[in-house]
């Protein structure tokens, strides 16, 4: 969990997402992405059970078939801002808002890694290790599915 965008890392890119879940047990999400402001893009996703790592599955929807799933879940999606930075080692750090002006807004990051063995024994340094200070990987209610649980779910009686 993090508070804020970082500062003095260069930006890569930038998403405006929704998204929302068909079934958070197993994982089975729509989301839509728009990539620095460009064309809408429609994907389905199936995620396994995990931590800190997790199988994924994505794949491209049309527009037509995400508005009949959205529809069908019927609950109003999640909205995201993502920023992708370039870390000084090479690596891709993740920054999200979720819901901004929403009761349960909140921050997020995180970084893709090719194996479980480099996340284990990346250690951020410096700047990036107070930003980075509060690691919830792996804690109940932490993930994207309990929070759509939280907010949506409950809120609207589901």
């Amino acid at each position: 969990m993090v508070t804020g965008w970082p500062e003095g890392y260069p930006l890569l890119y930038s998403h405006a997402m929704r998204q929302g879940y068909i079934s958070v047990r197993p994982t089975v999400r729509i989301r839509e992405e728009v990539r620095n402001g460009g064309e809408p893009e429609f994907i389905l996703c199936f995620k396994s059970e995990g931590g800190l790592a997790r199988k994924e599955i994505e794949m491209p929807v049309p527009a037509d078939k995400f508005a009949e799933l959205e529809d069908l879940i019927g609950l109003p999606l999640i909205a995201k801002e993502r920023r992708t930075y370039a870390l000084p080692d090479g690596l891709q750090l993740e920054v999200n808002h979720v819901d901004q002006g929403q009761p349960g807004e909140f921050w997020y990051a995180e970084i893709e890694y090719d194996t479980v063995a480099e996340a284990e024994a990346w250690i951020p340094e410096g700047v990036l290790a107070d930003y980075l200070n509060n690691e919830v990987t792996g804690q109940p209610g932490s993930t994207m599915g309990a929070y759509w649980e939280m907010t949506r779910k409950r809120k609207y009686g589901f």
